[in-house]
């Protein structure tokens, strides 16, 4: 339907409600002039009278009462849609899709989603937990939570938690048997715990770095696993050395349940952050996790 139909059944309407040209005009910020001229063409197209004019009154003819009846209460729904929405776009309500890590999950996003979701009951929030990327346009996430280091240029990124460092740790037994290593070189002597992520396709090579010169190592052990929770386990029950990020065993640590060796091999990198597309319109539930989530470290 043309664009000058649909304003002239809009003009039509309400100078059928009102039964007035000026009062209509008054409504709709127009002249009277104008909406009499819209009235005009509407009728010449439709070959058929609309209104009945007088010089006190202005009424709708019997086909004129038809059509009222059948484009207002349609009208009436779009307008009562389009209030609802712009009445959304003021209020945190809807459901927010975020891809993420265990740990990620785990540590910060669910404390922080704890809060939102007890305060803010018109607001859902769907959780996916993979350990691989996720494609968050293709897949029609909100939003996802990596590395700071592997998040492509074209997205927003927003910092959610403080730089991390990795830890080679192994248990108090572990190392009571076995002399702990000096240097990453001398993990070749060691039983060590390896990482299959989906994102790399074979084993994770244990990354160090010292004096600002990078040293890749490929480690051999026993167990090789896809989640760092059980490397974790593994290596608290004494199954040889795990490298892991230092937040993920900061509890082991403190306890003295593991033991970090290699310490002077492990400098910061950028931690975990918030990203999502670039042209992404925020909306006020978005905004409100956006800003519970910001690292203010």
């Amino acid at each position: 339907m043309p664009r000058h139909t649909i304003d002239d059944l809009l003009t039509f309407r309400a100078v059928a409600r009102e039964r007035s040209f000026t009062r209509a005009a008054a409504q709709m910020g127009l002249s009277p002039s104008a909406i009499s001229h819209a009235i005009r063409g509407l009728e010449e197209r439709l070959g058929i009278r609309l209104l009945t004019r007088t010089t006190r009154s202005v009424a709708p003819t019997e086909v004129g009462e038809r059509l009222l009846g059948a484009i207002g209460p349609r009208f009436d729904e779009i307008e009562a849609e389009i209030s609802a929405l712009s009445e959304l776009r003021d209020k945190p309500a809807g459901t927010i899709r975020i891809t993420t890590g265990m740990d990620a999950a785990r540590s910060i996003l669910w404390p922080a989603a704890v809060h939102i979701l007890r305060d803010y009951p018109d607001i859902k929030l769907e959780i996916s937990v993979n350990p691989g990327f996720v494609d968050i346009v293709a897949e029609r996430f909100d939003a996802g939570i990596r590395l700071g280091e592997t998040i492509a240029h074209d997205m927003v990124a927003v910092r959610i938690g403080p730089d991390l460092s990795m830890a080679a740790v192994a248990s108090p037994a572990y190392f009571a048997s076995h002399k702990p290593p000096r240097t990453p070189h001398d993990l070749s002597n060691h039983n060590c715990i390896n990482l299959r992520f989906p994102t790399l396709g074979g084993l994770y090579a244990w990354e160090f770095e010292k004096r600002g010169r990078p040293l890749i190592v490929r480690v051999d052990g026993q167990l090789i696993v896809n989640e760092t929770s059980i490397a974790r386990q593994a290596a608290m029950d004494g199954n040889g050395i795990a490298f892991l990020p230092d937040n993920a065993v900061a509890a082991e640590l403190e306890s003295g349940r593991l033991v970090k060796v290699l310490k002077d091999w492990t400098p910061p990198f950028p931690g975990y952050h918030l990203y999502y597309p670039s042209r992404r319109q925020q909306t006020p539930a978005f905004a409100l996790l956006v800003e519970a989530l910001r690292h203010r470290g």
